[in-house]
This record gives C-alpha cells, sequence and structure tokens, in this order.
C-alpha cells in the first residue's frame, strides 16, 4: 500500500509558508494516491518537527538572524528531529498492513518504520516544492538530517 505519515505544518500546510516545503508534500502525495486509486495518509501532530507551533515560530525567528532550522531548534534546547513515527507504524499495524510503499525523503523515517515491525518495500520520493525561499532550508534538511532530496 502506499503510505504517506505527515506531520502536521500548519505553516505550510494551512497557509502556505514558502519556508518549508510540506504543504507541496502533502498535496504531491495526495495526487499520486488519487492517480494510483489507493493509499493511506496519516496526518500527525508533529508541528515543527515535533516542537509544537509556538516552538517552531520561535525556532523562525531564530532563523530569521541567520541560524539554519537544526541550530535553532538546538538553541530552543531541541534536537535536530524530535518526531516519533512509532504511533504511525502502530496505526498502520492496527490497519492490517505489514508493508508499505512510503512516500518521505528521509532515511530516519524509513529507519524508525522498520524497527517498529513494519516493512518499508520501497521508499517513494517526493520531491517536490522546492523555491527559492526554501532552497537553504532544503539543503540544510539534506546536509544535517540526511534527506534525499
Amino acid at each position: 500500500m502506499l503510505a504517506r505519515l505527515h506531520s502536521a505544518c500548519f505553516t505550510g500546510d494551512v497557509l502556505g509558508s514558502l519556508k518549508c516545503d510540506c504543504g507541496a508534500q502533502l498535496r504531491a502525495a495526495l495526487t499520486r494516491m488519487g492517480a494510483e486509486g489507493a493509499g493511506v495518509l496519516l496526518y500527525l501532530n508533529q508541528e515543527g518537527r515535533g516542537i509544537g507551533l509556538a516552538n517552531k515560530l520561535r525556532a523562525y525567528a531564530l532563523q530569521d538572524q541567520g541560524f539554519d532550522t537544526v541550530e535553532a531548534n538546538h538553541r530552543l534546547g531541541f534536537e535536530d528531529d524530535e518526531r516519533d513515527f512509532r504511533i504511525g507504524a502502530a496505526i498502520l499495524g492496527a490497519m492490517g498492513f505489514a508493508s508499505v510503499r512510503l512516500m518521505t525523503n528521509n532515511p530516519a523515517k524509513v529507519a524508525m518504520m522498520a524497527r517498529s515491525g513494519l516493512a518499508v518495500v520501497e521508499r517513494v520520493p517526493l520531491a517536490v516544492g522546492r523555491t527559492e525561499e526554501n532552497a537553504a532550508y532544503l539543503a540544510v534538511k539534506a546536509a544535517k538530517s540526511g534527506h534525499i532530496l
């Protein structure tokens, strides 16, 4: 089954922020599922890489001062990425799935799913949403967080 575990991004998914690629990834995932005729989207409440909306806005302020996403999270006392995808794996397992084709650019998400007992038989890239405004953000995701872009 084609699956997407999408972490909530109010600024990107709802407001159309140019600082990230989240909204574009959500729309692309839904389009792909529609084209294939099936898919599972889990919309997980893990705003701002798991730090919450208020802290994400604080991180934005630090980014405006010249810190990148990872550095801003560290200055706020958080890890690079606080998200936990084990709940997504558990939900998919409860739905009866033992394996999925996972739409993600994040190899850590694939690894966490596998450690949780859900086989990822294919990583389906979501290389969408690159703009002039988020190019540096995406470069940091690739360089510091290992995302495959």
